[in-house]
């Protein structure tokens, strides 16, 4: 008899390298912590891949990229939800999800194709300052018509 070989066996499905940052996701970023720079995270994400096109966090611990795939799957069940209520009318602007301590904002495009993800410490911040300055951002991350 052969022995058992507890190596584990490769699954033949070779992992995508991280998409390179996109610019303008990159500006968006970069302008969300200059106008928020107490923030913990903030991230662009595709919602279709769930890919963080580019990030920023102030806390080790906190990896944007893992959220990001996350929150893109809450974005999805939402819009699945609209359109199992009948609300095809209806668009996400954002989402607020409030922890214990943090605010994690999510706000979408107009087309809904990306989000910023935005994490904030609850007692230092703003929301409605957060929000105004998602809203003014997220208009960067359209393509000009």
């Amino acid at each position: 008899m052969k022995p058992k070989s507890y190596r584990k066996k490769a699954s033949g499905r070779t992992l995508k390298a991280p998409a390179p940052p996109d610019p303008r996701a990159t500006q968006v970023v970069q302008q969300v912590l200059a106008e928020l720079p107490d923030l913990l995270a903030v991230a662009v994400v595709d919602v279709s891949s769930g890919a963080s096109l580019a990030a920023h966090t102030t806390t080790p611990e906190f990896d944007p990229a893992t959220a990001a795939a996350y929150n893109a799957e809450v974005v999805k069940h939402k819009l699945k939800a609209l359109t199992a209520l009948q609300l095809a009318s209806e668009t996400i602007e954002d989402i607020l999800i409030t922890l214990t301590s943090q605010l994690h904002l999510l706000r979408l495009t107009g087309n809904g194709g990306r989000f910023i993800y935005l994490v904030v410490d609850s007692s230092t911040t703003n929301l409605g300052i957060a929000r105004a300055v998602l809203r003014a951002q997220v208009e960067r991350l359209e393509p000009a018509t």
